[in-house]
C-alpha cells in the first residue's frame, strides 16, 4: 500500500504478466531436444499410409479386413513415441530446477491424443467391428508398452517389446484360445469387447505412469 498526496491509501500497480515468448522458446527447445516434429511427421504418414492400405483392400467391404491395419498402424505409431522419449542429456535434466516428470507426462499424453485420432480418422466402416474404436484401443495400448519399455531398455530399444507382443498374439490369433482370450488378445478384438479395452487402458496407464516418473533408461553413446 502506498499514500497519496491526500493522505489516502492506495493499492500498488500489479506487476506485469510475464511474456510468452520465453516459454514459447522454453517449449520449442523441449520439443527439438525429442524430436517431436519428426514423430508428428512420423504419425501422419502412418495415417495417410493406413488410409492408403484401406482403400486398395476394400476393407469397408469386410471388417476381417481391417484386422492388419489396427494391428500395424498402432505398432509404427508406438515406433515413433518412443523414438521421442529419448534424451540426448539426462545428465543435464537431472539438474534442472524445475521437476521433470509433468513434462513427460504431457508428452506423452499429447503424442498418444494425436496418434489416436489420426489413426481412428483413417479406418473406414463401421466403428464398432475393427474399426475406428480397435484402433483407438490398439493405439493406447502399444504405446503404454513402448512407454514401460523406455523406462527398462531405453527410448531406442522400447519398440522391441511392443513388436514382440504384437507380432505373438498376430500370429497366435488363429488359436481359439488366445481369440477367445479378451484379455490377452486384445489386440484381435473387435472394438466394443470391455475386457480387451480395460486390458489395454492399464497397460497405457502402467506404461505412462512409469515413463513420467522415471523417464526413459539411460543410453550409453554409440561407439
Amino acid at each position: 500500500m502506498n499514500t497519496g498526496p491526500n493522505g489516502r491509501r492506495t493499492s500498488r500497480p500489479a506487476p506485469p504478466a510475464p511474456a510468452p515468448g520465453p516459454r514459447l522458446r522454453r517449449l520449442a527447445l523441449y520439443a527439438r531436444s525429442r524430436a517431436v516434429p519428426a514423430t508428428v511427421a512420423a504419425l501422419v504418414c502412418a495415417a495417410l499410409l493406413t488410409v492408403w492400405m484401406a482403400s486398395r483392400q476394400d476393407t469397408y467391404l469386410d471388417p476381417y479386413r481391417r484386422v492388419p491395419l489396427v494391428a500395424l498402424a498402432p505398432l509404427l505409431a508406438a515406433a515413433a513415441t518412443g523414438a521421442s522419449l529419448h534424451t540426448h542429456s539426462p545428465e543435464l535434466d537431472g539438474t534442472s530446477v524445475r521437476r521433470w516428470w509433468p513434462r513427460r507426462l504431457v508428452h506423452v499424453l499429447a503424442v498418444a491424443a494425436l496418434a489416436a485420432t489420426l489413426l481412428a480418422l483413417a479406418v473406414p466402416g463401421h466403428v464398432q467391428e475393427f474399426g475406428a474404436a480397435a484402433m483407438v484401443r490398439n493405439t493406447l495400448g502399444a504405446i503404454g508398452i513402448t512407454a514401460g519399455g523406455a523406462v527398462l531398455v531405453g527410448a531406442r530399444l522400447s519398440w522391441m517389446p511392443t513388436t514382440l507382443y504384437f507380432s505373438a498374439v498376430y500370429l497366435s490369433a488363429s488359436s481359439p484360445r488366445v481369440n477367445n482370450a479378451t484379455v490377452v488378445g486384445w489386440l484381435m478384438q473387435p472394438g466394443p469387447q470391455h475386457g480387451a479395452w480395460a486390458a489395454a487402458l492399464a497397460l497405457f496407464v502402467t506404461g505412462t505412469a512409469l515413463c513420467a516418473a522415471r523417464g526413459a533408461r539411460p543410453e550409453g553413446p554409440r561407439v
